[in-house]
């Protein structure tokens, strides 16, 4: 844990204090303190919020609690705002500058117009701020309409991934967060002066705050769901926010989640200090989210054979991950997302492809033994000939120098001789030997590498010669990790009822693997309030989650229970051994894929439907899986109905399988060296019978 004490602001820009009962668009203040959920303040000013939140901080100090406060406006604007302003690209200039222009009494009366009409006037093409509560004053603010002449970006980064946030240049109205910004950073500048507390990520350098007070911008809508799950009734919405949003940040931090949202150095120092952050926003890019009824099958459907979910999965599915540019020695392993294009041509000029004398081939034609006089100097590669051949002459070349005008043929040097300053050699030299043309490998301009396109080691080489430096690839996938159920344990010793965990280490080696980022999720307790702050938790970080264990229908199954409950849940059951049950479903916008919880099944599950599923979201192709068709050193009648996976391996050229098809040998699982696949329909097999074979490196293995 990072914090003992959270404490949730919901701000409010009101010009005159909020009623004396409680009410919404007011000031509330939520706080969980040492795990206990304290019953959420009412404020009727800011200046009356400032005081509470004054000696909340002299009380966690003198208790030798770490305090976070969390306030639901924008700390920053969006780039180019603050230079503009201030003639420095940091949010805390513009706070700075604020500080010292707002005036926000006791009662709430302020001059937050009057302020944004001097920053609109004073900025060129007019000021972004728009909205006002008056037509007829402040002539700079537009009364309702966005301005869209103001040549800045409407949003920052992040509200660009975070839904449903509004734009910080809105002053009046339903959402006016500009107007909560503009009064709260002068209230926090006071604040973060007063107490010396650390304001994230801006004096943390978007790393996570070692201070005993931080204050960090907070988005309740990000927790949307938990606040509509957790709302009491008839309780004020204002009042559910805070109390949930508190609740909430300090689960994530009792889950070890918190510090990695605060660490946001991939973003880069401008974004960090002029725009800022939310806390709870993952820094990874992201792309389009998936639709919630994205898994759901036609009427009627019971029974899915492989080949059809398969099908499924595959039309249901897109790139979830966004892109980011990395230099091309560490490209390896990424998935490009966009096209790759040569910048230059292979070669980009003529070139010897061997040592010797370069020449015109029509010099000496006719002679059986031509003599050529060689001209001074040489041609080497990177250093080329500065000069013209004449055309009955010879120049030295190395291979890979550019081949010199005047000349297309290179003869090798261990077919001549050379007297003094001439060479001779027999003719009959093709005209072009030993030349490579311009471009013969590959043109400027033309596709190298597709989009979706995983790069190789031998991708690496193609792209360098084709002049890449850099290359844009999809941001790695992160895939969340959970395992669930009380039987289990990560530190099993003899003699306890509980049983080790042998999933979540398998899984998550299979998804570093796939050259994707693991989050260890842990263990969550056969209860549906520690699966659904696991997947809280999962949807915060990652951009899928694999779960193993009650993923089946029934009651007790809780993974599929508690997406059940949110309406999100696809049970697929797949005609396929080991398995059947399929859980699928989306929670928070993140596909959740619930895996069975025999370790045999998860395993043959996670290869089969997760692996093509997760490449799907991390923007590679759909792998096509294949096989190889060998003969059979075992014997087994198989029923139709169900595509069955033996464990398996090769030996002299003949599958083998694992002798017990039992899923709870796990020991098969390490004894093999594959799976054989054997198909839906009804088969007699014997030795020789061709079966399909898929070793392990099929699946990435």
């Amino acid at each position: 844990m990072i914090f003992d004490s959270v404490v949730a602001v919901d701000w409010s820009a009101r010009s005159t204090p909020s009623p004396a009962g409680p009410c919404r668009d007011a000031i509330w203040i939520g706080r969980t303190c040492d795990g206990v959920d304290e019953a959420p303040l009412y404020c009727r000013t800011r200046a009356e919020a400032m005081a509470q939140l004054m000696r909340m901080v002299e009380r966690d100090r003198a208790a030798g609690r770490r305090v976070l406060i969390g306030f639901d406006f924008a700390f920053g604007w969006p780039q180019g705002f603050a230079a503009a302003v201030t003639g420095q690209a940091r949010a805390l200039a513009v706070w700075d500058h604020l500080a010292a222009r707002i005036v926000d009494a006791a009662d709430n009366a302020n001059n937050r117009y009057d302020v944004a009409e001097v920053l609109n006037a004073g900025l060129p093409h007019g000021g972004p701020f728009w909205a006002k509560s008056h037509r007829d004053r402040w002539a700079a603010i537009p009364y309702t309409d966005t301005r869209t002449d103001h040549r800045m970006p409407e949003r920052r980064m992040v509200e660009r991934r975070a839904k449903g946030t509004k734009s910080v240049w809105q002053l009046a109205g339903a959402g006016s967060v500009g107007s909560q910004s503009l009064l709260g950073v002068a209230r926090l500048h006071a604040l973060r002066k007063a107490i010396g507390a650390q304001v994230w990520p801006f004096d943390t350098d978007g790393a996570v705050p070692d201070g005993d007070v931080v204050l960090a911008e907070i988005y309740p809508g990000l927790f949307r769901e938990q606040i509509a799950a957790s709302g009491e009734s008839d309780e004020i919405p204002d009042r559910a926010q805070v109390r949930v949003t508190a609740a909430h940040l300090a689960g994530l931090d009792r889950l070890g989640v918190l510090a990695d949202l605060m660490d946001i150095h991939a973003l880069g120092d401008v974004i960090t200090q002029e725009e800022g952050w939310i806390l709870g926003v993952p820094a990874t890019g992201t792309a389009p989210r998936l639709r919630n009824d994205c898994f759901a099958l036609p009427p009627g459907v019971h029974w899915t054979p492989v080949a059809t979910a398969l099908d499924r999965l595959r039309g249901s599915l897109t790139a979830v991950v966004g892109t980011e540019t990395v230099a091309l020695r560490r490209a390896g392993g990424r998935v490009l997302a966009q096209d790759a294009v040569a910048r230059r041509s292979n070669p980009s000029v003529a070139n010897a492809a061997v040592d010797g004398y370069a020449f015109a081939w029509r010099a000496g034609e006719g002679n059986a033994t031509i003599t050529l006089p060689l001209t001074p100097g040489r041609a080497a590669a990177g250093v080329p000939f500065d000069g013209v051949v004449p055309p009955d002459a010879a120049l030295r070349i190395l291979t890979g120098a550019a081949v010199p005008e005047g000349c297309d043929t290179v003869i090798m040097e261990e077919d001549t001789s050379r007297t003094g300053s001439t060479i001779s050699f027999e003719s009959g030299l093709r005209p072009g030997a030993n030349v490579r043309q311009s471009a013969e490998d590959f043109a400027q301009g033309s596709v190298l590498l597709p989009q979706g396109h995983r790069l190789r080691a031998p991708d690496l080489a193609l792209l360098a010669a084709g002049g890449a430096g850099q290359v844009a690839v999809r941001r790695k996938l992160r895939v969340a990790v959970l395992s669930t159920g009380d039987e289990l344990s990560d530190r099993w010793q003899p003699g306890d009822a509980t049983l080790p965990d042998a999933n979540r280490p398998m899984l998550i080696d299979l998804v570093q693997r796939w050259n994707m980022e693991a989050v260890d999720l842990g263990i969550a307790g056969d209860r549906r309030e520690d699966v659904r702050a696991a997947l809280d938790a999962g949807a915060a970080q990652a951009d899928a989650i694999l779960t193993t264990g009650g993923a089946s229908a029934g009651d007790e199954d809780h993974v599929s229970a508690t997406l059940r409950a949110a309406n999100a849940l696809q049970t697929w059951r797949i005609a396929i051994k080991p398995g059947r049950p399929l859980a699928l479903g989306v929670w928070g916008d993140v596909p959740v894929f619930g895996l069975p919880g025999n370790p045999v099944a998860a395993l043959v599950c996670a290869v089969i439907f997760a692996r093509p599923a997760l490449l799907t979201l991390a923007g590679a192709d759909w792998p096509v899986l294949t096989g190889s068709t060998l003969p059979a050193a075992f014997t087994k009648r198989k029923k139709a109905g169900r595509r069955e996976f033996l464990r398996a391996r090769v030996r002299d050229g003949r599958v083998e399988v694992y002798p017990s098809e039992g899923s709870g040998r796990i020991a098969g699982l390490s004894w093999a060296e594959g799976l054989c696949e054997l198909p839906d329909e009804a088969l007699d097999i014997g030795p020789g019978t061709p079966v399909t074979y898929h070793a392990w490196s099929s699946f990435g293995i």
